[in-house]
């Protein structure tokens, strides 16, 4: 996934969170940060709500903004059972520790 890409989700997230705050809805958004031992791959794919974010080392690196409310978080790559977790952003910064297994041959 380019740079680009994934300034253009960044973006695509702002302004509905802008949205939101203009229509009156008053939905602030949430701070989402992972933590990745060092034997879980770095270029997993990260997807939140089933929209991919872009590979887990550079979205550990930079984090994400999420409207508060419910979101699924999916980690994944060939080789490894998916991380799969079910958030509640409610305006406290989320920290998630994702560690992927191997499948075994």
């Amino acid at each position: 996934m380019s740079v680009i890409r994934v300034l253009a989700i960044a973006v695509a997230l702002a302004a509905t969170s802008a949205a939101a705050c203009t229509s009156g809805v008053g939905r602030a958004a949430v701070s989402l940060g992972f933590d990745a031992p060092s034997r879980t791959p770095r270029d997993a794919s990260v997807y939140i709500d089933e929209e991919y974010i872009g590979p887990l080392g550079y979205v550990a690196a930079h984090g994400v903004r999420l409207p508060v409310g419910e979101h699924r978080i999916t980690v994944q790559r060939s080789g490894y059972f998916p991380w799969d977790r079910l958030v509640t952003a409610d305006r406290e910064p989320i920290r998630l520790n994702v560690e992927l297994v191997p499948i075994p041959d």
